[in-house]
């Protein structure tokens, strides 16, 4: 069949359109699942935290971003707090149901709405764009240094100094049917961001490694193996808790307020990482806090020595209501 002139000429552009289109569409997201090790060298980590206790390794930490990321969940809750996890290794395929509680299939939780949502531990600090991830991994290192730090000079130069906390007399155990403590064993604050309780050890266990009893039974391991202390902390900071956001999603934008959280003016940005992981104790209390200007010092610091900007940061979390 012929084509006329005219015709090819118009089919000519069209290809040509459509060419510059796609190309635009590939330049937009070519910055896209860029891995850390690719934005943050061994220097630069080395310079950020020229105090660090030697537990603490560039090589211990893209390790734990390589190891998790093998790993996805699937998390399905009825009514408010009736949970069935599914863990998939993205390597194998292999999906693995590690946790359903007790309540699934009782009536009276059958006829409640289900709801759910996936992690993919992949996407830490590298799902966006450049700046995006930047930004992201600025606000992880100024919480994990925050948690860590030892020492109040005002040049957040010194975190990730702590592999758990000063105080280890107290037990941290809390009542709970999935995750039980184990007899004789202490779960208080370990790892770049301190993570505490018997529930918490539990539930990053069946994430992290398809076991709770993996951390239950040896919450040590948090502060005596580095790659798992950063598998924890990536853990904590990737996955929602049961009335929270992710920090991930906060500092992404895939989270945004609904209207009870709108009521309480939280609002997307680095003061609601803040809220999320000691909102209790650092939020709704007026801007003169220290620990949450400290963690604000930290994230402006990092900020900088990443070569990223956040202008609009929504950094206090100083007037948000805290979480229950």
């Amino acid at each position: 069949m012929k084509t006329s002139s005219k015709a090819a000429f118009s089919i000519l552009c069209l290809t040509a359109l459509l060419s510059l289109r796609c190309g635009a569409s590939n330049e937009h997201h070519a910055n896209y699942n860029i891995s850390v090790s690719t934005f943050l060298s061994e220097k630069q980590f080395n310079d950020l935290f020229p105090m660090r206790d030697k537990f603490y390794t560039y090589q211990a930490f893209i390790k734990a971003i390589n190891r998790v990321g093998r790993i996805k969940i699937k998390v399905v809750k009825r009514a408010v707090s009736v949970y069935q996890i599914t863990r998939t290794d993205k390597v194998t395929g292999n999906a693995k149901v590690v946790r359903q509680d007790e309540d699934w299939n009782e009536d009276w939780a059958k006829k409640k709405p289900d709801s759910s949502y996936i992690v993919d531990y992949g996407n830490f600090c590298s799902e966006k764009d450049l700046q995006t991830n930047k930004k992201e991994l600025a606000a992880f290192f100024a919480n994990i240094a925050h948690e860590t730090r030892h020492g109040e000079n005002g040049k957040y130069n010194d975190g990730l100094m702590y592999t758990h906390e000063a105080d280890t007399s107290l037990a941290y155990i809390a009542e709970n049917d999935n995750y039980p403590p184990v007899t004789g064993k202490k779960y208080y604050g370990r790892g770049p961001l301190q993570l505490s309780y018997n529930g918490n050890y539990g539930y990053a266990s069946d994430c992290i490694f398809g076991d709770k009893t993996v951390l239950l039974n040896n919450p040590e391991l948090v502060d005596s193996d580095p790659v798992t202390a950063f598998e924890v902390a990536i853990y904590f900071w990737m996955t929602p808790q049961t009335y929270k956001p992710s920090a991930h999603d906060v500092m992404t934008g895939k989270w945004q307020p609904k209207a009870g959280d709108i009521a309480k003016n939280r609002k997307p940005g680095f003061g609601m990482t803040i809220n999320i992981i000691n909102g209790a104790v650092e939020c709704g209390k007026g801007d003169g806090m220290f620990n949450m200007n400290d963690r604000i010092g930290f994230y402006r610091y990092f900020l900088k020595k990443l070569g990223a900007t956040d202008p609009n940061c929504a950094c206090s979390c100083g007037n948000m209501g805290a979480y229950n």
